[in-house]
């Protein structure tokens, strides 16, 4: 797994800094320094060096932006870009290796999902946030296929948020917005008139419904109406020709209704462009309430199948995200996807030699638990 985070000591800082890392010496940027011999700083906005290189710089940084690392094994590479904070944290926030860079809207929702990997915070970071993204915005590469939007609820950021998918469109005019919501905002006529000044034909939303039943939905959510808000925020955005993802977190609590919830979306939900159905990640709200929600993916997989295999006969796109293929029978391989973010990604020791282990997903490394029935497949 990447690190994303590292802690040190920030030199020269008063406020957040944002910039691009370089290894190349005639580069502008935040210089990752290895111990190269330097001739001139002024092309440098900011040093990034680990401690032991520091005494090499020292007199040349007197009034230089500098940040030191507390780790020895720091994993920086060219075009990474980076926050560093004047207390001395430095955080990727994009890197051009990846495929899940994303804009970090807000740690605020409006759900509090009892299964939820990444509890919200009562934090004001809405304006932080949206300054720093609006810096990285402009410093991502032309070249970038995908950025995800999420949070946190993206959609608490109000007009703000379609400022973000302006600049995003203005700058990277072929980059795919992915953009993680609950839907609800989008049951509100106004947002969607506001919404429809920077709609463009690369945005897609990914918008969770756990069950066909409104109260299990409103229960899994922890917020009352939910269910209602959410499917006609999707029929909202239906009506403007917007692209749009089902994902379906599958705990104890759903599984029993997966087909239920099949026949849901293929009767009133028809036009949707994916279907996701997702192992869960046992961390978070899903760790304290595990007892609740944790169930062996091999103990739903024949109502998955069903449920999937439903839906896929009558021309839905579907997908599997976060279970490895030994725990999936072979009929649904073709549906697996390599979906773990990459800095959480991990594979068992029993998979190395596994032959299928190339085209697995892996398991979530931050997960507390991880099914019991993990097994290679050797020949």
């Amino acid at each position: 797994m990447k690190k994303l985070q590292y802690k040190g000591e920030s030199l020269n800082i008063s406020d957040n800094k944002i910039g691009r890392c370089i290894t190349n010496l005639s580069s502008e940027g935040f210089l990752i320094y290895e111990g190269q011999q330097l001739i001139d700083l002024e092309n440098y906005t900011c040093v990034i060096c680990r401690r032991g290189n520091f005494e090499a710089l020292r007199e040349q940084v007197t009034e230089m932006a500098i940040f030191i690392s507390g780790d020895d094994n720091i994993d920086l590479q060219d075009g990474d870009i980076v926050s560093i904070s004047r207390n001395g944290h430095l955080r990727i926030l994009y890197s051009p290796n990846s495929s899940d860079n994303v804009l970090f809207i807000t740690e605020t929702c409006n759900h509090k999902c009892i299964m939820c990997s990444q509890p919200p915070k009562k934090v004001k970071d809405l304006d932080v946030q949206f300054k720093i993204n609006s810096q990285l915005v402009d410093l991502i590469p032309d070249d970038c296929e995908i950025l995800g939007v999420t949070g946190g609820e993206p959609t608490l950021l109000g007009d703000r948020l379609f400022q973000l998918y302006e600049q995003i469109s203005t700058k990277l005019p072929n980059t795919i917005i992915h953009t993680l919501t609950n839907g609800r905002a989008f049951n509100s006529t106004k947002f969607c008139d506001k919404f429809t000044k920077c709609m463009n034909r690369n945005l897609i939303f990914g918008i969770p419904l756990y069950s066909d039943y409104s109260a299990q939905h409103d229960y899994i959510v922890q917020s009352k109406n939910a269910f209602n808000q959410t499917i006609k925020g999707i029929y909202n955005l239906a009506a403007l020709h917007q692209k749009i993802e089902i994902r379906i977190v599958i705990s104890k609590l759903n599984h029993s209704r997966l087909i239920e919830l099949a026949h849901f979306i293929y009767k009133n939900l028809p036009f949707v462009d994916h279907v996701a159905f997702m192992g869960l990640e046992d961390i978070g709200n899903a760790t304290v309430n595990s007892e609740l929600v944790w169930i062996d993916p091999k103990e739903y997989i024949e109502d998955l199948n069903s449920a999937l295999e439903y839906l896929f006969n009558f021309g839905i796109n579907t997908s599997i995200y976060n279970i490895p293929l030994c725990l999936l029978p072979s009929n649904l391989w073709k549906h697996s996807a390599k979906s773990i973010s990459d800095w959480k990604t991990k594979y068992l020791d029993c998979c190395d030699n596994c032959k299928l282990a190339e085209n697995c997903c892996g398991v979530f490394g931050t997960s507390k638990k991880i099914s019991s029935n993990i097994t290679p497949f050797l020949n």
